[in-house]
């Protein structure tokens, strides 16, 4: 007769080893479905080039060929100079007419985006003692396009009479402003908007096919049939997670990918840096999806709780397209929690700028603490219990 005590100190001792073979087992069963369900790959590589391509070709911060109308009061040769300027600028799609009223319903009409008035005081026989004005009407319906245009105007008058200053007598201005921009030179709303995208690339991935591929599971009744296994929740919770875990470290490859090499961003980071930070934040995703699907256990209720848990604060709160600091306060310490607001400077840091290891850590350290507390969520959720 064996004592008790050998009795079980025996079966701790064969539990031990097995808990490799059976991690195992369950990361080759995972994967297998993974490559046999469509749908997963569909999410993990089709679904970000659809967004990839959106982001790089179809959204743009950018105000380039902006619609102006150009009023030529008089055909003066320094109004005729002026609006030559305008209409040979990149930034303007201009036209030209001789009076405002021309121009005001197509400024309404959102034909145009402003107006530009050249008083005939520009001649020099006709400026006078007065400084001349030039009135610009823009179309404010838009904010951010009317900064562009006030700004752009600004910039176009002062390079034509630095210009005019340089080929006469006239004196220099006292004081001249030489501009450089960092890491983005030619201010390029592409180089910051496809490195962000990535990190919504990475949210799709990682919360949605997770909640997805396991709620159904939970519909079919096989994961039930796992929890009567002698695996631990924390086995099966792992044995899930690493499949997906591989499979969002591939989506990101394919996108910096193209990113480099399509859209022509450049990447001055190390990869060891790209690769830890999107390891880091895969594992509060990976959490997320976990726990939804834990909670739900219905694949269309898993889907709309991982795109209004996931896709959208990643897309609205991450600083991704609008700038956290100039948010209410509120709103700012909701950010907080959004694991993609971690992601997205860090990300466009090491392709726009380079290695910056203080901003990394602390951001890193960030996004595994969510993805501890997502995971301890997902482990309570699932209500594994070993005999």
């Amino acid at each position: 007769m064996i004592a008790p005590g050998l009795h079980q100190g025996g079966e701790a001792a064969a539990e031990m080893p097995g808990r490799p073979h059976r991690l195992a087992a369950l990361v080759l069963k995972e994967s297998r479905q993974v490559l046999r369900d469509p749908s997963s790959i569909l999410i993990a590589f089709v679904l970000p080039l659809v967004l990839l391509f959106l982001f790089g070709f179809g959204v743009s911060l950018d105000a380039s060929r902006i619609r102006l109308g150009i009023v030529v009061e008089s055909p003066g040769p320094a109004v005729r100079d002026l609006a030559e300027s305008f209409r040979g600028s990149r930034h303007f799609d201009a036209a030209m007419g001789h009076d405002r009223r021309v121009f005001e319903e197509a400024l309404v009409l959102g034909r145009l985006r402003g107006i530009v008035v050249l008083p005939a005081a520009l001649d020099e026989g006709r400026a006078g003692r007065g400084q001349p004005e030039i009135q610009v009407i823009v179309d404010g319906s838009d904010p951010n396009t009317a900064s562009f245009v006030q700004n752009y105007v600004r910039g176009a008058v002062a390079a034509w009479a630095a210009q005019r200053a340089a080929y006469t007598d006239a004196r220099p201005p006292a004081l001249t402003v030489e501009q450089r921009f960092w890491f983005n030179p030619e201010l390029s709303s592409r180089n910051f908007l496809v490195p962000g995208s990535i990190a919504i690339v990475m949210t799709l991935v990682g919360t949605l096919l997770t909640s997805l591929v396991v709620a159904r599971e939970w519909e079919r009744g096989t994961m039930e049939a796992m929890m009567a296994t002698p695996v631990t929740a924390a086995e099966l919770l792992v044995g899930k997670m690493l499949p997906y875990f591989a499979l969002g470290l591939g989506s990101m490859t394919l996108c910096v990918v193209l990113a480099v090499f399509l859209f022509g961003v450049p990447f001055r980071g190390s990869v060891l840096a790209l690769y830890l930070l999107s390891a880091a934040f895969l594992m509060p995703a990976l959490g997320q999806g976990l726990l939804i699907s834990a909670v739900t256990k219905n694949q269309f209720l898993a889907s709309q709780l991982a795109l209004m848990s996931g896709f959208l604060p990643a897309f609205l709160l991450s600083g991704f397209l609008f700038e956290i600091g100039s948010m209410p306060a509120p709103i700012r310490w909701i950010t907080a929690v959004v694991p993609a607001r971690y992601l997205v400077p860090c990300l466009q840091t090491v392709f726009l700028a380079g290695d910056h290891w203080p901003l990394f850590l602390r951001n890193i350290a960030a996004m595994l603490l969510a993805g501890a507390v997502l995971f301890g969520l997902a482990a309570r959720s699932t209500r594994k219990r070993v005999a």
